[in-house]
């Protein structure tokens, strides 16, 4: 797989979500594996994870602690692997989620997320959301010791508007590497931080980048797909290919900092997902996809 860089590592264009894994509605943990298993033999080097992932009361850090076993029993090298994971927010168990973005909540949480992967220091750590009851210079703050300390090799944001995006570099420096905001066919509006990022040099993780795109059958398109009215469903219908191929190609084309993490729950996901990094489309493709 092609790759594109976040801070100072290469990771294959394409990488995975691993939020289906975990929370409701989650595979077991045989198919569970499976799919990380898939995405790395597809040339996935990207896996994104979060303390929150979970469904459970009482089983924070579930999606953290699958990753380290699936990579342990891969038998690949774990270090070519690039684990970005994220503190700052919390899942009481009853499908709420909660935000806490003080620096000793992020310490803490940083702290059981190197114990879950087993590793001294993390690859990439995220702050989840921004916590509005806590300045934010203080939540970016506790990266910023994370960083100097040795605990984490690079910092990211999620969730978060072209001017925090500013202030935490002010803050970070080239230490700020990545950030993760929603962004799909059915949601653009973090365009402006789009264009920041690319300004600066930050790689930006659209979350949930198959927004819009129905469910289809992953071995060509359907006779729904061929029906429906969105653009990418008509392009994946010429092409022969899924909607989400198409996708996730479109997300490539926008953008040289672009890497999408699309979720899964099955390994035919996974590697449909995968293909996208092949997937050129034409600039009369693009065109119709962009409008």
């Amino acid at each position: 797989m092609r790759t594109r860089r976040i801070g100072t590592v290469e990771v294959g264009v394409v990488g995975l979500g691993a939020m289906p894994l975990s929370v409701e509605g989650r595979p077991d943990e045989a198919r569970a594996i499976a799919v990380i298993h898939a995405a790395l033999d597809a040339g996935v080097t990207l896996i994104d994870t979060a303390d929150s992932y979970h469904w459970h009361a009482g089983e924070r850090g579930h999606n953290e602690e699958l990753i380290a076993r699936a990579l342990a029993a891969h038998g690949g090298d774990p270090g070519s692997v690039l684990i970005a994971t994220k503190g700052g927010r919390g899942r009481p168990g009853d499908g709420s989620w909660t935000v806490t973005g003080t620096p000793e909540h992020l310490l803490r949480a940083c702290e059981g997320s190197l114990r879950r992967l087993g590793v001294d220091a993390l690859d990439l750590y995220q702050l989840h959301k921004p916590d509005p009851a806590v300045p934010w210079a203080e939540s970016v703050g506790a990266l910023r010791v994370l960083l100097d300390a040795g605990k984490i090799r690079m910092a990211g944001l999620s969730n978060v508007t072209a001017e925090q995006i500013s202030q935490a570099y002010e803050i970070l420096g080239d230490g700020l590497v990545s950030v993760q905001n929603r962004y799909s066919p059915a949601v653009r509006d973090s365009e402006p931080e789009l264009d920041l990022c690319r300004r600066l040099g930050i790689a930006f993780l659209p979350w949930s980048p198959l927004g819009g795109i129905s469910r289809s059958s992953l071995d060509g398109p359907s006779k729904l797909d061929q029906a429906a009215s969105t653009p990418f469903h008509a392009v994946a219908a010429e092409r022969g290919v899924s909607p989400q191929r198409v996708t996730l190609a479109w997300l490539l084309a926008r953008s040289p900092v672009i890497v999408p993490i699309p979720g899964a729950s099955r390994p035919e996901s996974v590697r449909d997902s995968a293909a996208a990094a092949d997937l050129a489309l034409s600039p009369d493709e693009l065109a119709r996809l962009n409008m």
